[in-house]
């Protein structure tokens, strides 16, 4: 049961094309959002579409595949853990962001 802690899969679509970052230790690294979406119908019958708006970071070879393959509207499927972090801006406020640690891939449409 331990392989079912913290596991997200999401079939998406990318909302930009992604942020690619070379890193000094020579890790690159992806940035990108993914939108989900569900369609149901309210007490008036009439369908309403929920679009979710996910933050996707990747490491390493996927990394890699990503800037390679990936742009905006792409459709995806992704497999990875969730992670919490913080940050502080140059105004000296706390934000905080919920990502998706990216650890699989699949190529999704044309």
């Amino acid at each position: 049961m331990n392989t079912l802690r913290n596991k997200v899969q999401l079939i998406g679509n990318l909302g930009n094309d992604p942020e690619i970052l070379n890193l000094d230790s020579g890790k690159k690294l992806a940035k990108f959002s993914i939108a989900t979406n569900e369609s149901y119908k309210n007490a008036q019958g009439e369908v309403v579409k929920d679009t979710q708006w996910h933050n996707v970071v990747a490491w390493g070879k996927t990394a890699e595949i990503i800037e390679k393959y990936l742009v905006k509207g792409k459709e995806v499927a992704i497999e990875g853990k969730l992670t919490n972090r913080s940050y502080e801006t140059k105004a000296g406020e706390k934000r905080y962001i919920t990502e998706i640690n990216c650890n699989e891939l699949l190529m999704l449409g044309k």
